[in-house]
Protein backbone atom coordinates (compact mmCIF):
# COMPACT_ATOMS: atom_id res chain seq x y z
CA UNK A 1 0.00 0.00 0.00
CA UNK A 2 2.73 2.14 0.84
CA UNK A 3 4.61 1.79 -2.12
CA UNK A 4 1.40 2.50 -4.21
CA UNK A 5 0.84 5.63 -2.57
CA UNK A 6 3.86 7.55 -2.58
CA UNK A 7 6.23 5.69 -5.54
CA UNK A 8 3.19 6.48 -8.02
CA UNK A 9 3.18 9.59 -7.66
CA UNK A 10 6.72 10.25 -8.60
CA UNK A 11 7.08 11.51 -12.45
CA UNK A 12 7.80 9.08 -14.44
CA UNK A 13 7.96 10.46 -17.75
CA UNK A 14 8.67 14.32 -17.96
CA UNK A 15 9.42 14.91 -21.39
CA UNK A 16 11.32 18.29 -22.04
CA UNK A 17 13.65 20.42 -23.84
CA UNK A 18 16.63 22.46 -23.53
CA UNK A 19 20.12 23.07 -24.78
CA UNK A 20 23.00 22.35 -23.02
CA UNK A 21 27.05 21.87 -24.51
CA UNK A 22 28.44 18.63 -25.17
CA UNK A 23 32.13 19.75 -26.40
CA UNK A 24 33.33 17.04 -27.69
CA UNK A 25 30.98 16.54 -30.51
CA UNK A 26 32.26 18.21 -33.26
CA UNK A 27 30.13 20.00 -35.79
CA UNK A 28 31.11 18.80 -39.24
CA UNK A 29 29.82 18.71 -42.68
CA UNK A 30 28.19 15.64 -44.28
CA UNK A 31 29.91 14.86 -48.00
CA UNK A 32 28.26 16.18 -50.60
CA UNK A 33 26.48 13.06 -52.34
CA UNK A 34 28.58 11.63 -55.47
CA UNK A 35 26.74 9.11 -57.20
CA UNK A 36 27.45 6.47 -58.30
CA UNK A 37 28.22 5.47 -54.69
CA UNK A 38 30.68 2.94 -54.31
CA UNK A 39 31.83 1.19 -50.72
CA UNK A 40 29.54 1.23 -47.48
CA UNK A 41 25.81 2.06 -47.51
CA UNK A 42 24.45 4.99 -45.10
CA UNK A 43 21.89 5.49 -43.09
CA UNK A 44 20.54 8.60 -41.68
CA UNK A 45 19.47 9.10 -38.60
CA UNK A 46 17.74 12.70 -37.93
CA UNK A 47 17.17 13.74 -33.77
CA UNK A 48 19.50 12.35 -31.12
CA UNK A 49 17.30 12.49 -28.33
CA UNK A 50 16.54 9.18 -26.43
CA UNK A 51 14.86 7.45 -29.83
CA UNK A 52 17.95 8.97 -32.42
CA UNK A 53 21.00 8.12 -30.42
CA UNK A 54 19.15 4.45 -29.11
CA UNK A 55 18.58 4.12 -33.01
CA UNK A 56 22.23 4.45 -33.82
CA UNK A 57 23.15 2.59 -30.61
CA UNK A 58 21.08 -0.51 -31.89
CA UNK A 59 22.23 -0.35 -35.33
CA UNK A 60 25.85 -0.74 -34.06
CA UNK A 61 25.10 -4.03 -32.50
CA UNK A 62 24.13 -5.55 -35.44
CA UNK A 63 27.01 -4.20 -37.02
CA UNK A 64 29.70 -5.86 -33.96
CA UNK A 65 27.78 -8.78 -33.93
CA UNK A 66 27.03 -9.59 -37.78
CA UNK A 67 29.76 -7.42 -39.45
CA UNK A 68 26.52 -5.32 -41.31
CA UNK A 69 28.28 -2.98 -43.64
CA UNK A 70 26.57 0.78 -42.97
CA UNK A 71 27.73 3.57 -42.21
CA UNK A 72 25.54 5.70 -40.01
CA UNK A 73 25.01 9.81 -39.63
CA UNK A 74 23.07 11.30 -37.02
CA UNK A 75 21.80 14.95 -37.37
CA UNK A 76 21.07 17.08 -34.70
CA UNK A 77 19.72 20.44 -34.73
CA UNK A 78 21.20 21.70 -31.43
CA UNK A 79 24.16 21.36 -29.53
CA UNK A 80 23.20 18.22 -27.37
CA UNK A 81 22.87 15.46 -26.80
CA UNK A 82 19.36 13.69 -25.03
CA UNK A 83 16.60 15.59 -26.93
CA UNK A 84 14.02 16.16 -23.84
CA UNK A 85 16.82 15.09 -21.61
CA UNK A 86 18.47 17.72 -19.75
CA UNK A 87 19.59 19.28 -16.16
CA UNK A 88 20.66 22.70 -14.74
CA UNK A 89 23.13 23.85 -12.16
CA UNK A 90 21.39 26.15 -9.73
CA UNK A 91 22.44 29.78 -9.73
CA UNK A 92 24.64 27.99 -13.06
CA UNK A 93 26.93 27.36 -10.64
CA UNK A 94 28.69 23.88 -11.48
CA UNK A 95 29.83 22.91 -7.74
CA UNK A 96 26.00 22.54 -6.97
CA UNK A 97 24.47 19.23 -7.69
CA UNK A 98 22.39 19.67 -11.51
CA UNK A 99 18.45 19.24 -11.59
CA UNK A 100 16.74 17.46 -13.86
CA UNK A 101 14.45 20.15 -15.99
CA UNK A 102 13.38 17.23 -18.81
CA UNK A 103 12.72 13.63 -18.42
CA UNK A 104 13.24 13.25 -15.11
CA UNK A 105 13.24 9.34 -13.93
CA UNK A 106 12.79 5.83 -14.95
CA UNK A 107 11.73 2.51 -13.15
CA UNK A 108 12.42 -0.96 -13.05
CA UNK A 109 10.26 -2.01 -15.58
CA UNK A 110 12.44 0.38 -18.12
CA UNK A 111 14.63 -2.16 -19.17
CA UNK A 112 16.69 -0.23 -21.91
CA UNK A 113 17.65 2.62 -19.57
CA UNK A 114 18.05 0.37 -16.44
CA UNK A 115 20.55 -1.79 -18.45
CA UNK A 116 22.41 1.19 -20.01
CA UNK A 117 23.39 2.50 -17.07
CA UNK A 118 24.97 -0.73 -15.79
CA UNK A 119 26.46 -1.04 -18.86
CA UNK A 120 27.71 2.23 -19.07
CA UNK A 121 28.80 2.34 -15.38
CA UNK A 122 26.60 5.47 -14.48
CA UNK A 123 25.75 5.68 -10.76
CA UNK A 124 21.69 5.64 -10.03
CA UNK A 125 19.78 7.64 -7.67
CA UNK A 126 17.29 5.64 -6.09
CA UNK A 127 14.80 8.07 -5.28
CA UNK A 128 12.15 5.21 -3.94
CA UNK A 129 14.12 5.62 -0.58
CA UNK A 130 13.67 9.01 -0.47
CA UNK A 131 10.69 9.73 1.43
CA UNK A 132 8.20 12.48 0.67
CA UNK A 133 5.50 13.93 2.23
CA UNK A 134 2.59 13.98 -0.09
CA UNK A 135 -0.50 16.31 -0.27
CA UNK A 136 -3.13 16.40 -3.18
CA UNK A 137 -4.17 19.85 -3.81
CA UNK A 138 -7.93 20.90 -5.90
CA UNK A 139 -6.79 24.60 -6.07
CA UNK A 140 -8.58 25.44 -2.97
CA UNK A 141 -7.71 22.82 0.00
CA UNK A 142 -5.63 19.86 0.88
CA UNK A 143 -7.73 17.13 -0.33
CA UNK A 144 -5.09 14.91 1.75
CA UNK A 145 -1.48 15.49 3.86
CA UNK A 146 0.12 12.71 3.99
CA UNK A 147 3.33 12.14 6.24
CA UNK A 148 4.70 8.87 6.76
CA UNK A 149 3.46 7.24 9.43
CA UNK A 150 0.27 4.37 9.93
CA UNK A 151 -1.70 6.90 10.75
CA UNK A 152 -1.73 8.65 7.58
CA UNK A 153 -2.15 5.51 5.77
CA UNK A 154 -5.34 4.89 7.68
CA UNK A 155 -6.31 8.76 6.09
CA UNK A 156 -6.13 7.32 2.83
CA UNK A 157 -8.17 4.01 4.05
CA UNK A 158 -10.50 6.25 5.26
CA UNK A 159 -11.14 8.11 2.45
CA UNK A 160 -11.33 5.79 -0.12
CA UNK A 161 -11.42 2.22 1.58
CA UNK A 162 -9.28 -0.89 1.03
CA UNK A 163 -10.43 -2.07 -2.57
CA UNK A 164 -9.75 0.84 -5.04
CA UNK A 165 -6.33 1.13 -4.49
CA UNK A 166 -5.65 -2.69 -4.79
CA UNK A 167 -8.22 -2.79 -7.93
CA UNK A 168 -5.85 -0.31 -9.32
CA UNK A 169 -2.46 -2.07 -8.37
CA UNK A 170 -4.14 -5.30 -9.91
CA UNK A 171 -5.11 -3.53 -13.54
CA UNK A 172 -1.00 -1.65 -13.72
CA UNK A 173 0.15 -5.13 -12.77
CA UNK A 174 -1.79 -6.96 -15.77
CA UNK A 175 -0.76 -4.10 -18.16
CA UNK A 176 2.94 -4.33 -16.79
CA UNK A 177 3.07 -7.95 -17.68
CA UNK A 178 2.03 -7.46 -20.80
CA UNK A 179 4.76 -4.72 -21.10
CA UNK A 180 7.70 -7.31 -19.95
CA UNK A 181 7.04 -9.64 -23.02
CA UNK A 182 8.57 -6.31 -25.11
CA UNK A 183 11.79 -7.12 -24.09
CA UNK A 184 11.81 -11.06 -24.26
CA UNK A 185 13.15 -13.23 -27.17
CA UNK A 186 10.26 -13.23 -28.56
CA UNK A 187 9.29 -9.92 -28.57
CA UNK A 188 6.45 -8.55 -31.64
CA UNK A 189 7.65 -6.98 -34.27
CA UNK A 190 5.46 -4.23 -35.56
CA UNK A 191 4.78 -1.57 -38.55
CA UNK A 192 1.58 -1.00 -37.15
CA UNK A 193 0.71 0.31 -33.59
CA UNK A 194 -3.02 -0.62 -33.55
CA UNK A 195 -1.61 -4.32 -34.36
CA UNK A 196 0.73 -4.08 -31.74
CA UNK A 197 -1.55 -2.83 -29.26
CA UNK A 198 -4.53 -6.28 -30.28
CA UNK A 199 -1.37 -8.80 -29.73
CA UNK A 200 -0.83 -7.10 -26.41
CA UNK A 201 -4.79 -7.08 -24.75
CA UNK A 202 -4.17 -3.18 -24.94
CA UNK A 203 -7.31 -1.85 -27.11
CA UNK A 204 -9.22 -0.99 -24.20
CA UNK A 205 -6.74 0.46 -22.78
CA UNK A 206 -6.13 3.00 -25.69
CA UNK A 207 -9.80 3.71 -26.83
CA UNK A 208 -10.90 4.60 -22.86
CA UNK A 209 -10.03 7.76 -20.84
CA UNK A 210 -8.09 6.67 -17.73
CA UNK A 211 -11.53 7.55 -16.49
CA UNK A 212 -13.69 4.98 -17.94
CA UNK A 213 -11.23 2.58 -17.78
CA UNK A 214 -10.77 2.65 -13.95
CA UNK A 215 -14.02 2.89 -12.89
CA UNK A 216 -15.49 0.46 -15.32
CA UNK A 217 -12.85 -2.13 -13.45
CA UNK A 218 -14.10 -1.05 -10.15
CA UNK A 219 -11.96 1.36 -9.03
CA UNK A 220 -14.05 4.48 -6.92
CA UNK A 221 -14.56 7.84 -8.99
CA UNK A 222 -13.07 9.62 -5.82
CA UNK A 223 -9.76 7.62 -5.66
CA UNK A 224 -9.74 8.27 -9.44
CA UNK A 225 -9.99 11.66 -9.68
CA UNK A 226 -7.75 12.22 -6.73
CA UNK A 227 -5.00 10.12 -6.49
CA UNK A 228 -4.56 8.55 -10.10
CA UNK A 229 -5.39 11.98 -11.85
CA UNK A 230 -2.47 13.63 -9.73
CA UNK A 231 0.13 10.92 -11.16
CA UNK A 232 -1.42 12.01 -15.00
CA UNK A 233 -1.39 15.87 -14.02
CA UNK A 234 2.47 15.65 -13.15
CA UNK A 235 3.60 13.07 -15.91
CA UNK A 236 1.70 14.69 -18.72
CA UNK A 237 0.31 17.53 -17.44
CA UNK A 238 -3.49 15.86 -18.34
CA UNK A 239 -6.75 15.43 -16.56
CA UNK A 240 -7.82 11.59 -16.14
CA UNK A 241 -10.71 11.84 -18.19
CA UNK A 242 -9.15 13.28 -21.21
CA UNK A 243 -5.89 10.86 -21.45
CA UNK A 244 -6.10 7.22 -22.54
CA UNK A 245 -5.92 4.86 -20.63
CA UNK A 246 -2.32 2.84 -20.87
CA UNK A 247 -0.50 6.41 -20.23
CA UNK A 248 -2.67 6.39 -17.56
CA UNK A 249 -1.57 3.40 -16.10
CA UNK A 250 2.10 4.03 -17.04
CA UNK A 251 2.16 7.09 -14.40
CA UNK A 252 0.96 5.13 -11.20
CA UNK A 253 4.08 2.33 -12.46
CA UNK A 254 6.21 3.87 -10.74
CA UNK A 255 7.95 1.30 -8.73
CA UNK A 256 11.86 1.59 -8.45
CA UNK A 257 11.94 5.31 -9.44
CA UNK A 258 15.29 6.47 -10.21
CA UNK A 259 17.88 8.47 -12.07
CA UNK A 260 21.33 9.05 -12.82
CA UNK A 261 23.62 11.43 -11.02
CA UNK A 262 24.45 13.88 -13.26
CA UNK A 263 21.69 13.45 -15.55
CA UNK A 264 19.73 11.38 -17.73
CA UNK A 265 21.39 12.52 -20.98
CA UNK A 266 23.96 10.62 -20.05
CA UNK A 267 22.83 7.63 -21.28
CA UNK A 268 21.94 8.85 -24.64
CA UNK A 269 25.41 10.04 -24.35
CA UNK A 270 26.99 7.05 -23.79
CA UNK A 271 24.88 5.11 -26.61
CA UNK A 272 26.21 7.50 -29.11
CA UNK A 273 29.75 7.12 -27.72
CA UNK A 274 28.98 3.05 -28.49
CA UNK A 275 27.47 3.62 -31.75
CA UNK A 276 30.32 4.29 -34.68
CA UNK A 277 27.71 7.00 -36.27
CA UNK A 278 28.95 10.34 -37.32
CA UNK A 279 27.02 13.03 -35.16
CA UNK A 280 26.43 16.72 -36.85
CA UNK A 281 25.04 18.58 -34.22
CA UNK A 282 24.22 22.47 -34.73
CA UNK A 283 22.68 21.13 -38.32
CA UNK A 284 19.20 21.71 -38.53
CA UNK A 285 17.06 19.53 -41.58
CA UNK A 286 15.16 21.17 -43.80
CA UNK A 287 13.68 18.20 -46.27
CA UNK A 288 13.82 15.09 -47.24
CA UNK A 289 13.46 14.25 -50.75
CA UNK A 290 13.46 10.94 -53.07
CA UNK A 291 15.16 9.93 -56.56
CA UNK A 292 15.40 7.12 -58.50
CA UNK A 293 18.16 6.13 -56.89
CA UNK A 294 18.91 1.94 -55.32
CA UNK A 295 21.87 2.71 -53.04
CA UNK A 296 20.52 6.09 -52.34
CA UNK A 297 17.38 6.64 -52.75
CA UNK A 298 16.69 9.09 -49.93
CA UNK A 299 18.38 12.74 -49.65
CA UNK A 300 18.94 14.55 -46.91
CA UNK A 301 18.92 18.57 -47.20
CA UNK A 302 20.72 20.26 -44.65
CA UNK A 303 21.67 23.44 -44.10
CA UNK A 304 25.82 21.81 -44.27
CA UNK A 305 24.66 20.36 -47.52
CA UNK A 306 22.60 17.21 -49.27
CA UNK A 307 23.58 13.68 -48.81
CA UNK A 308 21.73 10.13 -49.84
CA UNK A 309 21.05 7.77 -48.19
CA UNK A 310 19.67 3.88 -48.46
CA UNK A 311 17.64 4.59 -45.49
CA UNK A 312 16.10 7.86 -43.39
CA UNK A 313 14.65 7.57 -39.62
CA UNK A 314 13.37 10.12 -38.69
CA UNK A 315 13.49 10.05 -35.06
CA UNK A 316 11.98 13.50 -33.41
CA UNK A 317 7.89 14.76 -33.43
CA UNK A 318 7.75 15.22 -36.92
CA UNK A 319 5.68 18.38 -36.89
CA UNK A 320 8.34 19.74 -34.71
CA UNK A 321 11.24 19.43 -37.19
CA UNK A 322 9.95 21.87 -39.43
CA UNK A 323 11.33 19.35 -42.24
CA UNK A 324 9.38 19.36 -45.56
CA UNK A 325 8.94 15.62 -47.15
CA UNK A 326 6.86 14.57 -50.51
CA UNK A 327 3.09 15.49 -49.71
CA UNK A 328 2.43 11.47 -50.06
CA UNK A 329 4.32 10.76 -47.06
CA UNK A 330 3.21 14.25 -45.15
CA UNK A 331 -0.58 13.15 -44.97
CA UNK A 332 0.14 9.70 -43.32
CA UNK A 333 1.44 12.06 -40.18
CA UNK A 334 -1.04 13.30 -38.46
CA UNK A 335 -0.66 16.44 -36.39
CA UNK A 336 0.11 15.42 -32.98
CA UNK A 337 -0.55 18.25 -30.46
CA UNK A 338 1.72 18.78 -27.67
CA UNK A 339 1.33 20.24 -23.91
CA UNK A 340 2.91 23.40 -23.74
CA UNK A 341 4.34 23.67 -19.91
CA UNK A 342 5.82 26.04 -17.83
CA UNK A 343 8.88 24.83 -15.56
CA UNK A 344 10.05 26.89 -12.75
CA UNK A 345 12.79 26.45 -10.31
CA UNK A 346 13.87 27.73 -7.58
CA UNK A 347 15.57 28.21 -4.46
CA UNK A 348 14.30 29.39 -1.26
CA UNK A 349 15.39 29.07 2.64
CA UNK A 350 11.66 28.20 3.65
CA UNK A 351 11.58 24.72 4.86
CA UNK A 352 8.14 24.35 4.07
CA UNK A 353 5.32 25.85 2.04
CA UNK A 354 3.18 28.32 3.17
CA UNK A 355 0.47 27.15 5.68
CA UNK A 356 -1.93 29.87 5.08
CA UNK A 357 -1.62 29.86 1.33
CA UNK A 358 -2.51 25.93 1.51
CA UNK A 359 -5.44 26.64 4.56
CA UNK A 360 -3.50 24.79 7.25
CA UNK A 361 -3.53 25.46 10.75
CA UNK A 362 -0.14 26.73 12.31
CA UNK A 363 -0.18 23.29 14.17
CA UNK A 364 -0.14 21.31 11.17
CA UNK A 365 2.84 20.42 8.47
CA UNK A 366 2.93 21.69 4.83
CA UNK A 367 3.82 18.57 2.61
CA UNK A 368 7.36 18.69 0.59
CA UNK A 369 5.17 17.43 -2.45
CA UNK A 370 2.26 18.88 -3.48
CA UNK A 371 -0.07 16.97 -6.53
CA UNK A 372 -2.87 18.76 -7.84
CA UNK A 373 -6.64 17.00 -8.85
CA UNK A 374 -8.79 18.75 -11.57
CA UNK A 375 -11.73 17.32 -8.94
CA UNK A 376 -12.18 20.93 -7.47
CA UNK A 377 -12.90 22.77 -11.24
CA UNK A 378 -15.28 19.91 -11.95
CA UNK A 379 -17.65 21.18 -9.14
CA UNK A 380 -17.37 24.35 -9.53
CA UNK A 381 -14.44 25.83 -7.32
CA UNK A 382 -10.98 27.65 -8.38
CA UNK A 383 -8.59 25.88 -10.24
CA UNK A 384 -4.87 24.59 -8.86
CA UNK A 385 -2.34 27.49 -10.08
CA UNK A 386 0.20 24.85 -10.60
CA UNK A 387 0.37 20.84 -11.58
CA UNK A 388 3.16 19.94 -8.78
CA UNK A 389 5.67 21.74 -6.26
CA UNK A 390 8.20 19.68 -4.67
CA UNK A 391 10.88 20.29 -2.89
CA UNK A 392 14.51 18.48 -4.87
CA UNK A 393 16.63 18.61 -1.64
CA UNK A 394 19.58 20.82 -0.38
CA UNK A 395 22.12 22.57 -2.00
CA UNK A 396 23.65 24.09 1.01
CA UNK A 397 22.56 23.60 5.47
CA UNK A 398 19.77 26.01 4.33
CA UNK A 399 18.17 26.37 1.00
CA UNK A 400 16.37 23.78 -0.78
CA UNK A 401 15.75 23.45 -4.65
CA UNK A 402 11.72 23.85 -5.69
CA UNK A 403 10.46 22.44 -8.86
CA UNK A 404 7.20 24.29 -9.91
CA UNK A 405 4.96 22.39 -12.99
CA UNK A 406 2.10 24.85 -14.25
CA UNK A 407 0.14 25.07 -17.12
CA UNK A 408 0.44 29.25 -16.85
CA UNK A 409 4.06 30.92 -16.04
CA UNK A 410 3.86 31.30 -11.95
CA UNK A 411 4.64 35.59 -11.28
CA UNK A 412 7.19 36.36 -8.78
CA UNK A 413 4.77 37.70 -6.57
CA UNK A 414 3.16 34.10 -6.42
CA UNK A 415 6.30 32.84 -4.97
CA UNK A 416 6.82 35.32 -2.44
CA UNK A 417 3.86 34.30 -1.06
CA UNK A 418 3.66 30.47 -1.38
CA UNK A 419 7.94 30.59 0.05
CA UNK A 420 7.36 32.60 2.73
CA UNK A 421 9.18 35.74 0.69
CA UNK A 422 12.22 33.61 0.91
CA UNK A 423 13.24 32.94 -2.87
CA UNK A 424 16.83 32.87 -3.75
CA UNK A 425 17.15 31.86 -7.87
CA UNK A 426 14.61 31.15 -9.92
CA UNK A 427 15.03 29.63 -13.88
CA UNK A 428 12.14 29.92 -15.90
CA UNK A 429 11.09 27.11 -19.15
CA UNK A 430 8.68 26.56 -21.18
CA UNK A 431 8.56 24.12 -23.78
CA UNK A 432 6.07 21.49 -25.76
CA UNK A 433 6.53 18.88 -23.26
CA UNK A 434 4.79 15.53 -24.09
CA UNK A 435 2.04 14.64 -26.58
CA UNK A 436 -1.99 15.23 -25.71
CA UNK A 437 -3.01 11.87 -25.39
CA UNK A 438 -6.90 11.36 -25.89
CA UNK A 439 -8.40 7.89 -26.31
CA UNK A 440 -7.30 6.36 -29.89
CA UNK A 441 -7.12 3.58 -32.26
CA UNK A 442 -5.50 5.32 -34.79
CA UNK A 443 -1.21 5.95 -34.76
CA UNK A 444 0.86 7.35 -37.90
CA UNK A 445 2.79 4.23 -39.50
CA UNK A 446 6.04 3.73 -38.52
CA UNK A 447 7.25 2.57 -41.84
CA UNK A 448 6.12 5.71 -44.05
CA UNK A 449 7.83 4.14 -47.24
CA UNK A 450 10.65 1.64 -48.19
CA UNK A 451 13.79 2.91 -46.50
CA UNK A 452 11.62 6.03 -44.45
CA UNK A 453 10.81 5.08 -40.64
CA UNK A 454 9.49 7.01 -37.99
CA UNK A 455 10.30 6.54 -34.33
CA UNK A 456 8.12 9.04 -33.08
CA UNK A 457 4.53 7.12 -34.37
CA UNK A 458 4.79 5.43 -31.08
CA UNK A 459 4.68 8.91 -29.03
CA UNK A 460 1.14 9.05 -28.78
CA UNK A 461 0.38 5.32 -27.71
CA UNK A 462 3.05 5.72 -24.80
CA UNK A 463 6.02 8.29 -23.84
CA UNK A 464 8.87 7.69 -22.12
CA UNK A 465 12.23 7.73 -22.60
CA UNK A 466 12.31 3.87 -22.06
CA UNK A 467 9.26 3.85 -24.81
CA UNK A 468 11.83 5.66 -27.75
CA UNK A 469 14.29 3.16 -26.74
CA UNK A 470 12.00 0.26 -27.87
CA UNK A 471 10.55 2.43 -30.61
CA UNK A 472 13.57 2.68 -32.21
CA UNK A 473 14.79 -0.95 -31.29
CA UNK A 474 11.89 -2.40 -33.55
CA UNK A 475 12.86 0.42 -36.26
CA UNK A 476 16.04 -0.17 -36.23
CA UNK A 477 14.85 -4.34 -37.03
CA UNK A 478 12.53 -3.31 -39.67
CA UNK A 479 15.16 -1.38 -41.41
CA UNK A 480 18.00 -3.89 -40.91
CA UNK A 481 15.34 -6.76 -42.49
CA UNK A 482 14.45 -4.93 -45.09
CA UNK A 483 17.70 -3.22 -46.33
CA UNK A 484 20.28 -5.62 -45.37
CA UNK A 485 18.76 -9.25 -44.73
CA UNK A 486 19.30 -8.87 -41.15
CA UNK A 487 18.26 -7.72 -37.82
CA UNK A 488 19.67 -7.01 -34.20
CA UNK A 489 20.06 -10.40 -33.19
CA UNK A 490 20.23 -12.32 -36.38
CA UNK A 491 20.22 -13.14 -40.12
CA UNK A 492 16.59 -12.57 -40.44
CA UNK A 493 14.00 -10.66 -37.76
CA UNK A 494 12.45 -13.60 -36.57
CA UNK A 495 13.57 -16.65 -35.08
CA UNK A 496 16.46 -14.35 -32.74
CA UNK A 497 18.37 -17.16 -30.64
CA UNK A 498 18.10 -16.37 -27.09
CA UNK A 499 21.37 -16.16 -25.21
CA UNK A 500 21.23 -19.12 -22.65
CA UNK A 501 24.02 -17.66 -20.68
CA UNK A 502 21.66 -14.65 -19.28
CA UNK A 503 19.11 -15.51 -16.67
CA UNK A 504 15.25 -15.16 -17.98
CA UNK A 505 14.90 -12.36 -14.96
CA UNK A 506 18.12 -10.49 -16.72
CA UNK A 507 17.54 -10.72 -20.29
CA UNK A 508 17.03 -7.79 -22.44
CA UNK A 509 16.22 -7.90 -25.97
CA UNK A 510 18.55 -6.21 -27.86
CA UNK A 511 21.21 -6.44 -25.46
CA UNK A 512 20.93 -9.91 -25.90
CA UNK A 513 20.57 -12.51 -27.87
Amino acid sequence: MRSLLFLSFVSTSLALQFPFKVPFFQSTVPPEDDEPVRGTPKVAIIGAGAAGSSAAFWISKAQHRFGVDVEVDVYEKTSHIGGRSLTIHPYDNDTFEPVELGASIFVKANKNMWRAAQEFNLTLRDLSKEDNDLGIWDGEQLLLNLGNSWWDMLKVLWRYGIMPPRRADSLVAGMLKQYSTLYTGDSPKWDNITDLAHSLGWMSLIESSGADFFTSNGVSKQYVNELIEAATRVNYGQNIDSIHALEAACSIAANGASQVEGGNWQIFQRFLNYSSANIYTNTKVSSITQKQSKSRPWVVHSDKGSTGYKAVIIAAPFHQTDIELPSALVSQIPEQPYVHLHVTLVTTTSSSFNREYLALSPHENAPHMILTTHEGVRQGRKAPEFNSISYHGKISEDEWVVKIFSEAPVEDKWLQTVFNGQVGWVHRAEFDAYPRLPPTSSFPPVRLDHGLYYVNAFEPFISTMETETLASRNVVDLLLNEEFSSSICGPRISGSTKDTSVADNDFVFGWDC
